[in-house]
């Protein structure tokens, strides 16, 4: 596979489909390699070992996919409106990328505990997103004030989470956009005033 992005960047484009066909435990530092059309040891000038690519693939496109969701949402005018945007884009980047959906949830889960530390320190820049919709809607009146924030955000994460898990595990037999507007409906209902 010929390539003009930099190596690196092949290098996390051929692990992320290497571990999505593979897994991660069967998916040698050799197949990564071959799939980005570089030699073996080009990995290790670029990573420590295995698990450190797979920190890096992660690091890497869940920072493209947070920051993706962070400025959509910040284009928003309204708290309601910014939790439609994060559900969707959510949902349409992980149904755009299925092999991104593999890895990020079913095989970094499959990971060690440091490996998993090191994932959730990702995340938190992504939980901080749901965290600023939550504040806003809160100031703004948009939802409920009685509600405990953080509880909220783990049920959000959580809720998107499970949905894209059961379409992985449905074999993406259906579409996972089409679900963004029940799910939106659903959550917003929840955070309504009474």
């Amino acid at each position: 596979m010929k390539s003009n992005k930099p190596k690196y960047q092949q290098i996390i484009e051929a692990a992320v489909k290497v571990i999505a066909e593979n897994g991660y435990h069967a998916s040698q530092v050799s197949k990564i390699a071959k799939e980005a059309g570089v030699a073996d040891g080009t990995i290790y000038l670029y990573f420590k070992n295995k698990e450190d690519v797979l920190v890096s693939v992660f690091e890497e496109k869940m920072g493209q996919f947070i920051d993706k969701i962070a400025k959509a949402t910040s284009e928003q005018s309204d708290a309601e409106s910014k939790l439609r945007v994060l559900i969707n884009m959510h949902f349409s980047q992980l149904e755009e990328n299925p092999d991104l959906a593999i890895v990020t949830q079913l095989e970094l889960r499959q990971s060690n505990y440091t490996l998993r530390m090191q994932i959730n320190n990702v995340l938190k820049a992504y939980l901080t997103v749901i965290d600023e919709v939550i504040a806003e809607g809160i100031n703004n009146k948009q939802f409920r004030d009685d509600i405990n924030p953080a509880l909220i955000r783990q049920m959000i994460f959580g809720t998107l989470d499970e949905v894209v898990t059961n379409w992985i595990m449905k074999d993406r037999k259906y579409k996972l956009g089409d679900q963004a507007e029940e799910v939106h409906k659903f959550l917003k209902q929840g955070l309504k005033l009474i």
